[in-house]
């Protein structure tokens, strides 16, 4: 593809910033399994994305940044609603995945840059700012919704959406449940340490934003069904690559055979959200929305 606009400059070395250990983090084998696992993780995200863009409505002609891209599914489907006199870029910490995403989405109102979105330097230009699951892995969260802030036209939107708490979401709670049964509790972390469910309290992401900002803060939870792998045991095994389960396993130094136990309880777990030949597990999530 041919890169345009602000996306087409050199990478910004987000390797040494505030961010750095979550740039170690994306370059892993960690985040490997997202460039591996690209197509199953837009399906299980596929009703997650189409909520998200219904909130964030975005326009034909429109600028808008996608925060956290990661593969480019969001990116791609938002060039698809711009259009042609419109312009996408995509930003992301991890240079696996913003690789992937430069090679699955092509034309020339999509671009992309490796950076930090809380140092990276953006002109006030875009007319939208949109997030699926890209924007709870900050070190400093008012500082990088205060340079976002300066990525924004006067109006702008923001729209993005997050995990709610993880007893509320059984893609996170069955496979972390099977782990802990059988190798025993990881140390725990801080409540709001960057992280899949760190934007999990309302009240604390409208402050957030508002200290960064941004005014008309909001977040309403929603609950939206995940599109896992419709064979129950697959379904299994995925929900236990990505997520606490995985990190239980590599902290606990799990065996083959702690794994394969700990998906076969899990499958058993998953089983009751299976109606008929359909496999859907239901997320408690939070859409979020503020204004420039």
């Amino acid at each position: 593809m041919t890169d345009t606009g602000p996306a087409s400059g050199p990478d910004s070395g987000p390797d040494t910033g505030p961010n750095a250990d979550q740039a170690a983090y994306w370059q892993s084998r960690a985040g490997q399994k997202w460039v591996t696992h690209q197509a199953t993780l837009d399906r299980l995200f596929e009703n997650v994305l189409a909520a998200t863009l219904a909130r964030a409505a975005p326009q034909p002609g429109e600028k808008v940044l996608d925060i956290g891209c990661g593969t480019g599914a969001s990116t791609r489907a938002l060039a698809e609603a711009i259009g042609p006199e419109g312009h996408v870029t995509g930003i992301d910490i991890s240079a696996p995945l913003i690789d992937l995403a430069r090679a699955r989405v092509t034309g020339p109102q999509a671009s992309f840059l490796r950076a930090d979105a809380q140092t990276q330097s953006f002109a006030p230009e875009h007319d939208l700012l949109f997030s699926r699951f890209g924007v709870m892995f900050f070190d400093d969260p008012v500082a990088a919704f205060a340079n976002l802030r300066r990525a924004a036209k006067p109006g702008a939107r923001l729209a993005m959406i997050c995990w709610g708490p993880m007893p509320d979401n059984p893609w996170f709670r069955l496979p972390f449940k099977a782990a802990v049964e059988r190798l025993g509790r990881p140390s725990p972390l801080p409540e709001f340490a960057p992280g899949p469910t760190a934007f999990k309290d309302i009240d604390r992401v409208t402050g957030i934003l508002r200290d960064a900002g941004w005014s008309a803060a909001e977040g309403e939870e929603v609950e939206i069904p995940l599109l896992p792998p419709q064979v129950l045991h697959e379904a299994a095994e995925f929900a236990c690559l990505i997520g606490p389960a995985a990190r239980t396993l590599q902290e606990k130094d799990g065996t083959e055979d702690d794994r394969s136990a700990i998906i076969e309880a899990t499958a058993a777990l998953l089983s009751q959200y299976r109606r008929d030949t359909d496999l859907t597990i239901p997320a408690r999530l939070i859409l979020y929305s503020a204004r420039a």
